[in-house]
């Protein structure tokens, strides 16, 4: 017994060492990703979101992206890489606040296994990402489709179809809610210890596994919400910050599932609202 209490002892101080390290690196990545997000948003003059070709103006409440070019410019293969880059940029600075509980859980699994610790956390933290920069390409398909599709409507027609479309989005969202699958991902999200017990995969391969199957699950939690940020203008800042709190509170708060419900139905209502154009959405 004896023996087994320095032991004890280091791996409490390691796992300490681990949380104070692995804290400071995730706020100054959250930090670096929120500083480079905002330099895109602020710097760029020109709007970037779904857009008329051949021109500056866009669809009214649906352009936010700013970045020289993307969707005004057409369909290109540094285009893409620009908006993919930019939008995991931008997810890291939105996502990895609500997803700390779970790295930090995970890094904590590591430590009692007294394996390596930094470098299978990180790579797991990178899985997670990797998800949501595929979600971006997504995106980026459907802000050219929205493009094309607004392109060929004249002025008159696309001051009729935004409200609409950001109607119908935030009416999808708000029903999304509701679905059971929704609140299986939530679940997921929600139970970082129940997550790493069930879904353990030792090395770095297993922490890679890890990462993409809890940003599958945090991605099956959140698409219909990010899909409003798509529709109000994807650098909108505005957006961007009631969308992080959002995913915030409803995973890591303990009114969450009560808050889940209520933002169902407050989406529903906007929906319905900004669908027969009584009010604007900010963009």
């Amino acid at each position: 017994m004896p023996a087994a209490f320095p032991r004890k002892t280091w791996r409490l101080r390691n796992l300490r060492g681990v949380s104070l390290g692995l804290l400071a690196s995730l706020v100054l990545l959250t930090a670096a990703a929120w500083a480079l997000t905002l330099y895109q948003t602020f710097s760029m003059a020109r709007p970037m979101g779904i857009a008329v070709r051949g021109g500056l103006d866009g669809m009214e409440g649906m352009a936010g992206m700013a970045m020289a070019g993307i969707a005004a410019d057409g369909w290109s293969l540094a285009g893409a890489a620009t908006f993919l880059t930019v939008w995991t940029v931008m997810m890291a600075a939105m996502m990895l606040p609500a997803a700390a509980p779970m790295i930090f859980m995970f890094a904590a699994a590591q430590t009692r296994r007294e394996q390596q610790v930094a470098v299978p956390t990180w790579i797991f933290v990178a899985g997670y990402l990797l998800v949501w920069a595929a979600g971006g390409l997504v995106v980026y398909v459907l802000v050219q489709l929205g493009s094309d599709f607004a392109t060929s409507l004249d002025p008159p027609q696309r001051s009729n179809w935004a409200p609409l479309a950001l109607g119908a989005t935030l009416g999808v969202a708000g029903l999304y809610q509701f679905t059971t699958f929704k609140h299986v991902c939530l679940s997921h999200c929600r139970s970082p210890l129940a997550f790493v017990a069930q879904h353990w995969r030792d090395g770095r391969v297993g922490a890679l596994k890890m990462g993409l199957r809890h940003g599958l699950y945090c991605f099956g939690c959140c698409w219909a919400l990010f899909a409003v940020l798509v529709a109000a203008g994807v650098m909108s800042v505005a957006w961007m910050l009631l969308l992080t709190l959002v995913v915030f509170v409803e995973k890591l708060m303990q009114a969450g599932q009560r808050f889940e419900g209520a933002l169902g139905i407050v989406l529903v209502a906007l929906g319905i609202v900004v669908s027969f154009g009584a009010i604007e959405m900010p963009g």
